[in-house]
């Protein structure tokens, strides 16, 4: 936790993929088509509370989200589900705070807590 906050403090973006050295921000996989994958995670990205979903491109299947802080930022969150084969996808997030100072974490924070509703609303689907 500590790591974070101090990675945080320089940088104000975090993300996640197949060679992420975290564990934490490694992909998620699902048993799910593509198409089905997306419409279950834009529905589940729809009902998290404190989040707006700006824009969805189902054909390259992003979701766009907004988030803002108490302190009045504002993180800007895409979710990018993606086909690994005909019947699973992966699902990987790419989080962002606008302004110049770090997040102290904060990118890091809202992966883990997407992923988490994801994976519990998702648990008869993940692998």
């Amino acid at each position: 936790m500590l790591k974070r906050v101090l990675v945080g403090l320089l940088r104000s973006h975090e993300h996640t993929g197949d060679k992420a050295k975290d564990p934490k921000l490694k992909s998620h996989y699902y048993r799910l088509s593509k198409d089905r994958a997306f419409e279950e995670v834009g529905s589940v990205l729809k009902k998290m509370q404190g989040y707006r979903v700006l824009h969805e491109v189902q054909t390259i299947g992003e979701i766009v989200m907004e988030k803002r802080t108490m302190s009045g930022r504002t993180m800007d969150i895409t979710v990018q589900i993606v086909g690994t084969s005909p019947g699973a996808s992966a699902v990987d997030i790419y989080s962002a705070s606008r302004g110049s100072l770090g997040d102290l974490g904060a990118n890091y924070r809202v992966i883990q807590e997407i992923y988490g509703v994801l994976d519990r609303k998702l648990s008869n689907y993940r692998n």
